[in-house]
């Protein structure tokens, strides 16, 4: 269930009607500091397989990345993870504040 990658606008809305709960990252695949992120995401997702988290590469999926930001108010960065209640963001994280801890703190607690 976690770590899945989502490449449309339809496939995260998706996501939207189906969970009350849930993890999303934007990953960029030219930066290093996303890499970084991205590995810390990784770290978390194979620990916590329950929980449902998803990501997208900004390079592949533009236009979802931006739906995300322009939909939910919360301006595009790369790296950025976002977590999803109900209909909203409600925790956001970008660059070197996306570690194993801080996803697990705001997620498991």
């Amino acid at each position: 269930m976690s770590n899945q990658v989502i490449e449309s606008i339809e496939q995260f809305e998706g996501l939207v009607q189906k969970h009350d709960e849930f993890l999303f990252v934007k990953n960029s695949l030219t930066c290093p500091i996303s890499q970084a992120a991205f590995d810390e995401y990784q770290e978390f997702t194979e620990i916590h397989k329950d929980y449902p988290s998803y990501h997208l590469h900004v390079q592949e999926a533009r236009d979802l990345s931006n739906y995300i930001a322009e939909t939910y108010g919360v301006k595009h960065e790369s790296p950025q993870a976002l977590v999803f209640r109900g209909n909203e963001v409600a925790w956001n994280a970008s660059h070197w504040k996306i570690t194993y801890d801080a996803l697990k703190q705001e997620i498991v607690g």
